[in-house]
């Protein structure tokens, strides 16, 4: 059964791969900051026009990820779930989540606004991932929680990348040398 084209996504990729010389000399000049921006700016108000604003977003923002983490070779898993728990991204995987919670990484996109489900992610995420600081959420808006990215064109989205490569490079795993963290 194949998956249904997610209208969201083919437009971004459909982007990316319109730009992808541009792109490919920004990688090369460790400017992963811009290349996230340019996304931004060229697909955040078609993106939110075309469904629920925090629906469309989300997968926005984890289709940026997806691009993002596959160029710069950082390993990472998309959608997948860990003792009942649904995960958005995990870094590096799940084999290290089971063995050392404080060397993985979960972001997690909700895509509602709505405290009271984030809340209850939070409460499961933690089942699985003990290690606050290692939960990281991608909103349209800071609702206060402890470590935010807003997906608004200039905001803090953009930092995520270089917050990621930190992370890992303090971890251990395979070094994040492109962006000589």
């Amino acid at each position: 059964m194949q998956e249904e084209i997610n209208p969201i996504k083919e437009y971004l990729f459909n982007y990316i791969k319109n730009s992808e010389k541009r792109f490919a000399d920004l990688f090369s000049q460790t400017k992963m900051d811009e290349i996230i921006n340019d996304i931004l700016e060229n697909c955040y108000y078609k993106v939110a026009l075309m469904d629920n604003k925090e629906e469309s977003l989300g997968v926005l923002a984890t289709g940026i990820l997806h691009y993002m983490l596959t160029n710069a070779g950082l390993s990472s898993q998309r959608k997948v779930e860990y003792q009942g728990v649904k995960i958005d991204i995990v870094i590096p995987d799940l084999k290290t989540l089971e063995r050392d919670s404080n060397k993985t990484l979960i972001i997690c996109i909700p895509k509602t606004l709505n405290k009271k489900i984030i809340k209850e992610r939070i409460v499961q995420i933690q089942k699985i991932q003990p290690e606050k600081k290692n939960i990281w959420f991608v909103l349209t808006l800071d609702l206060g929680f402890e470590k935010t990215y807003v997906i608004q064109k200039e905001n803090t989205f953009s930092n995520i990348i270089f917050d990621i490569a930190k992370f890992v490079n303090v971890q251990g795993h395979n070094k994040f040398k492109i962006l000589r963290v």
